[in-house]
């Protein structure tokens, strides 16, 4: 490989796929533009984000930078983390790991079949934790379009809104996401789920993602999903959220802590100039 490429990973939790970097050795001018050229399907390799592996201090195994496709930085990626702790795992022939984010430390570990469970932290309920423009109760936020109306919010480290709907099927997601997302109650946007419940313990998803728009599946959106339809007496604290990628089994434990598991792949490797991308 010439000395001024760039290994990479491309690898996905249910089709929700990253380009995955390797800084630990060295630092990567990974600028906001750079970024979003990666991403890019068509002129570049193309993901819905870019992650970058940094050295962690004591206390981690490694440090995940997230990188979503219009350049700005995400604080949490649930099938990220799983994907990362796997590969990390690999190389360090482990089963459990800590993988630091800038939005806190999140503990993985592989489960039986192959899967990865991974601790994604306390669910924060306060307005100001979402955050959101101005107090109010975050399990009713007063916005709505086109009959999609009264979403629940919480932070699971970053934004996230939640619409339950009786048909899934009916809601036009890629017509609603971006205004819901860009809304003034929301000042850092936000991502926005919508979900379908199927039974107690069974919810149907689909994620419109902050800086990325619509993905096969949402980690931290199925997160948000179990904790908000849980707050609402929906659905217990156990739920299977099925995306359009397929199933997650999700757990907001008695501590406020949510656990999500689910399968990570790799599709293929390859290496990147990087300095033939825009800087």
């Amino acid at each position: 490989m010439s000395a001024n490429m760039t290994p990479f990973r491309k690898m996905h939790g249910l089709g929700n796929d990253f380009v995955v970097l390797d800084a630990r050795g060295a630092a990567l001018p990974i600028t906001p533009r750079r970024a979003a050229a990666i991403a890019d399907r068509r002129l570049g390799v193309g993901c819905d984000q870019i992650i970058i592996l940094e050295p962690a201090a004591e206390g981690a195994d490694v440090f995940m930078r997230i990188r979503n496709p219009d350049g700005s930085e995400a604080g949490a990626c649930g099938n990220a983390t799983r994907c990362v702790a796997a590969l990390v795992a690999e190389a360090l022939g482990r089963d459990a790991l800590v993988v630091r984010t800038i939005a806190g430390d999140l503990p993985v570990e592989r489960r039986p079949g192959d899967l990865w469970c991974a601790d994604m932290g306390p669910a924060r309920l306060d307005w100001r934790d979402v955050p959101l423009a101005r107090a109010m109760d975050t399990l009713h936020l007063p916005l709505g379009q086109d009959g999609v109306a009264d979403p629940a919010a919480c932070s699971m480290g970053n934004p996230h809104a939640t619409f339950f709907v009786p048909d899934l099927d009916r809601v036009p997601v890629t017509t609603l996401g971006p205004g819901f997302e860009q809304d003034p109650i929301f000042p850092d946007r936000a991502n926005i789920g919508f979900a379908q419940i199927l039974s107690p313990e069974h919810i149907r998803l689909e994620v419109w993602e902050r800086g990325a728009g619509r993905t096969l599946a949402c980690g931290s959106g199925a997160c948000a999903t179990i904790v908000n339809a849980a707050r609402r007496g929906l659905t217990g604290r156990h739920a299977t959220v099925s995306l359009p990628g397929g199933d997650l089994r999700m757990e907001w434990r008695a501590d406020g802590h949510v656990l999500m598991t689910g399968p990570v792949a790799t599709a293929f490797t390859g290496a990147l100039d990087l300095a033939a991308l825009p800087a």
